[in-house]
């Protein structure tokens, strides 16, 4: 079982502010990367601060998406790739990548992501929030902390 799990948190639209990623190889999981990303002008909608509670305070300093892409590139290139609502995650990456003039086919990873709610309401989970897909399969989670997401995220793809 080797994927790699990924989570962001966006401060507008589709401008992340932060990045998750669980790497799992052999069904253990060996590597995990978070960062703060500073979106373009250090926006933010007042509706994303209160879900995720990152201001552009934190991100005043932070390097930009195109600064941090190599490491989210190692990360996920070649790679079968898993979120929770993966269209989300997947728009967040494709549209930032076309944002800063990355090829998206170049990480040569699936048009569609394997999608952690997919899996756990095709198993009759009811609702399908990270937070309850957690708390039905016992995993602990900091809800909308993007490396916690990501874990959480790889652990429910583990346990389908």
């Amino acid at each position: 079982m080797n994927f790699t799990a990924i989570d962001f948190e966006t401060a507008t639209g589709y401008h992340p502010c932060s990045v998750g990623i669980v790497t799992v190889e052999n069904g253990i999981i060996v590597d995990e990367y978070v960062t703060l990303i500073k979106p373009p002008n250090n926006e933010y909608n007042p509706f994303t601060i209160r879900v995720h509670g990152i201001y552009p305070k934190d991100t005043m300093n932070a390097k930009s998406f195109f600064q941090i892409y190599p490491e989210i590139e190692k990360r996920l290139k070649n790679k079968v790739v898993v979120a929770h609502n993966e269209s989300f995650d997947r728009n967040v990456l494709m549209k930032t990548m076309l944002l800063h003039g990355l090829n998206y086919d170049d990480l040569n990873i699936a048009t569609k992501w394997e999608c952690t709610v997919k899996i756990y309401k095709a198993k009759g989970v009811k609702p399908t929030k990270l937070s309850d897909c957690c708390r039905e399969m016992n995993i602990q989670l900091n809800h909308h902390e993007a490396l916690s997401d990501a874990r959480a995220c790889a652990k429910l793809y583990m346990l389908r």
